[in-house]
């Protein structure tokens, strides 16, 4: 028997993907190529995922991929590019907010059409990608934590520099 449903699961990814989308429409223009931490590894300054928009293409792209269950074949769709899959590789531009709500909406009908077609064979299907394997059911709940973490910090840096709140979702809007 199983706890959690295929509508609860959805009912809470999708909060989690609608408050990022918030984020990411809700940021100031002269915001969304600034730098959210002052003090972050060279690494990530170079990248450009110190930045506002690329920690939301950061999100989306792994949210996609997560979906997707395997790096294998994995391609994000136009105008995104495979990157994020090595160290040291960088976005050739900035990603405009339309884009990224594109992207973010792709990704949302994606999940939502994922989680409900979910049966109990495809939840346990064992996912492997560089860092380990893990089923695909728990791989989603890795991937939900993952777009919730993220949303976070955007909000958190919205609040910090612009006096922007965010408003709580307790379940995915229709």
């Amino acid at each position: 028997m199983g706890i959690i449903d295929n509508e609860m699961l959805w009912c809470q990814f999708g909060a989690a993907i609608d408050m990022l989308r918030d984020a990411l429409h809700d940021c100031p223009a002269e915001l969304w190529e600034k730098r959210l931490w002052e003090d972050q590894p060279d690494q990530w300054v170079a990248s450009g995922f110190s930045t506002f928009w690329y920690l939301g293409y950061h999100t989306l792209f792994w949210l996609d991929l997560y979906l997707t269950g395997a790096e294998e074949g994995f391609a994000p769709p136009a105008p995104f590019d495979l990157v994020e899959m090595d160290a040291g590789e960088v976005l050739p531009r900035t990603y405009t907010r339309e884009e990224l709500l594109g992207y973010l909406e792709y990704c949302r009908r994606k999940c939502q059409d994922t989680l409900g077609a979910l049966s109990s064979e495809q939840a346990y299907r064992l996912c492997r990608f560089s860092w380990g394997e893990i089923p695909f059911a728990e791989l989603q709940l890795y991937n939900l934590r993952h777009v919730q973490e993220h949303g976070a910090q955007l909000r958190m840096f919205l609040g910090q520099q612009a006096g922007k709140s965010a408003e709580w979702r307790s379940r995915a809007t229709e």
